[in-house]
């Protein structure tokens, strides 16, 4: 399930550089082995399944989402830069996805682009068999940029996943997933 690589970095780095230019003002990447990880890190991001049920299990409730930025890219799929809260408002998981939203449903896509429910909600509810591909796992040094999100110091280390999500053997999501440093 899990990979190193350059390639993780790369996914990476291109995500995060749909919001943030340079992208190291974002956060500065590397890819890491599972068995490296911390367990709650490990937890929260070595598997194939949606992260909000990964989340909602940690945290013990369903987590609240927030939508810092979106835009629809040059290429026609939209992306946003999310917020993910635990039951009581904590930012737990940084997030940035873009999606090709001509591939799914109409009613899905207004879900999503509605921002106020979860896109692994969004998708279960809808009946959807979304396959989560081609999990990488990477840690992070948060730049001036992710530091000031989660309001923590620009050396702050912590760890994400890249992965793909695919419907009917096509990939229509790419996500970025960072577990919010001191989240787990």
């Amino acid at each position: 399930m899990t990979g190193l690589g350059e390639g993780a970095v790369a996914r990476a780095e291109s995500l995060v550089r749909v919001f943030h230019v340079p992208a190291d003002r974002f956060a500065c990447f590397e890819s890491v082995a599972a068995d490296t990880m911390p367990r709650g890190p490990r937890t929260l991001l070595d598997h194939s399944s949606h992260m909000t049920l990964a989340m909602e299990r940690f945290h013990g409730g369903p987590v609240g989402l927030v939508v810092v930025a979106r835009r629809d890219c040059e290429d026609g799929r939209y992306a946003r830069e999310i917020l993910l809260t635990d039951p009581v408002g904590r930012v737990v998981l940084v997030g940035i996805v873009r999606i090709n939203l001509a591939q799914l449903p109409k009613a899905t896509a207004d879900a999503i682009r509605s921002e106020s429910t979860p896109l692994g909600r969004i998708l279960l509810a809808a009946g959807l068999h979304c396959d989560v591909n081609d999990v990488q796992l990477l840690q992070l040094e948060a730049g001036p940029e992710f530091a000031a999100v989660v309001g923590k110091p620009a050396d702050t280390k912590t760890f994400a996943r890249v992965a793909s999500i695919g419907l009917d053997g096509a990939t229509i999501i790419e996500l970025l997933e960072i577990v919010a440093p001191g989240t787990a």
